[in-house]
């Protein structure tokens, strides 16, 4: 629940609504980063009807649903670089695997 909760850096997104502390109160941070970039590298490479996608078009797809004003677009552009780094992460973390 915690990692559902804390989503794709959705903390910002609740900082966005005036709710950061409820969320951090009632579901912490997961100490599990590896755990924690894997589910935003699922979450934001693949398109909402589960297609593939990279991290760049689906932040642009989330802006583009949302505008860069709403409290979507706002917190989406705040995690962007987040997202990217998290992405970035999985992504060696796979070249690195044997074959």
């Amino acid at each position: 629940t915690r990692l559902v909760a804390n989503h794709s850096f959705a903390l910002l997104e609740a900082e966005e609504r005036g709710l950061r502390e409820e969320l951090a109160s009632e579901f912490p941070l997961l100490e599990e980063p590896l755990l924690v970039d894997a589910l935003v590298y699922c979450d934001m490479t693949t398109t909402p009807d589960g297609g593939r996608t990279t991290a760049e078009e689906r932040v642009a797809e989330i802006l583009g649903r949302y505008g860069d004003d709403s409290v979507v677009g706002r917190f989406i552009r705040r995690a962007a670089p987040e997202i990217f780094a998290a992405v970035g992460r999985v992504e060696a973390a796979l070249a690195a695997q044997p074959r």
